[in-house]
């Protein structure tokens, strides 16, 4: 496992579930941070680059989802994904992140499962993925079981390696985006958690697209229509994750002296 650009050593411990994503198209749309600070739990910020939050679509298919010493999963073989996410810090250690706003997935049972391992906003999609030459894609999602179609119809290309983006440096948009290696959520009481995460990325090459139809931003009342994306495309992400814990310990409940409390 290669790990000479994480900034400091991988976690303690043994990581719990592995996946690779593969054919990922970046596209990353800058907003004021208090535009995106409502949806995060108490103990997050949104994470700025040159004073501005960012919103991220990334549309991939994902395989080789493993278990640690678990057999494999029937269903979990191969299936597309689309994340709409943003980039946050947590209070207590300032440590960078990725928050997910959603993720939509094109497996019922994937569905259920990250869901369930991940604690992550899910929604079953209908999805296509179509390669069309060695690296343009077509990609199609539409939200299934929700009152109002939610769509993202694309297509995309990568345009190979080149030597500004083979070793990504300190201080650029690339690395806000990339060098990230905590997975942030939040639990069933509403409290922000907390996941390691490992990532072994082919290079990141710039990226052509020809978005069509994208209803996601406006699915949580995002406005981006009249900026161009940002665009990257990675042709294999490799990720490796390790459990979740509460980001900042539970806050105690304070007793009340009784010498303070009103008498009658």
């Amino acid at each position: 496992m290669r790990t000479s650009q994480r900034p400091r050593p991988l976690p303690t411990g043994r990581w719990t579930v592995s996946q690779r994503w593969n054919d990922l198209l970046f596209a990353h749309w800058r907003l004021p941070a208090a535009h995106v600070a409502h949806f995060l739990p108490e103990g997050l910020q949104p994470d700025t680059f040159q004073g501005s939050a960012w919103i991220g679509i990334v549309p991939l298919w994902m395989d080789r989802f493993n278990l640690r010493g678990m057999p494999s999963v029937p269903g979990m073989h191969s299936f597309p994904e689309l994340h709409f996410r943003t980039y946050v810090h947590d209070q207590l250690t300032n440590t960078p992140g990725i928050y997910n706003l959603s993720v939509d997935i094109g497996s019922l049972l994937a569905t259920a499962a990250v869901r369930l391992i991940f604690r992550l906003p899910c929604n079953w999609a209908e999805m296509r993925l179509n390669q069309r030459t060695e690296r343009e894609f077509s990609f199609y999602s539409r939200r299934l079981l929700v009152s109002h179609p939610v769509i993202f119809n694309a297509r995309y290309r990568g345009l190979g390696p080149t030597r500004r983006l083979a070793e990504i440096r300190g201080g650029s948009l690339e690395y806000f985006f990339t060098e990230r290696y905590c997975l942030f959520t939040k639990n069933h009481a509403g409290l922000a958690m907390r996941a390691n995460i490992h990532t072994v990325a082919s290079p990141l090459e710039d990226a052509e697209a020809e978005i069509e139809q994208n209803d996601l931003p406006a699915a949580l009342g995002i406005q981006v229509q009249d900026q161009e994306p940002v665009l990257h495309y990675s042709r294999r992400l490799a990720v490796y994750v390790w459990p979740s814990e509460l980001a900042a310990p539970a806050r105690r409940r304070q007793r009340i002296p009784v010498q303070a409390m009103p008498s009658n």
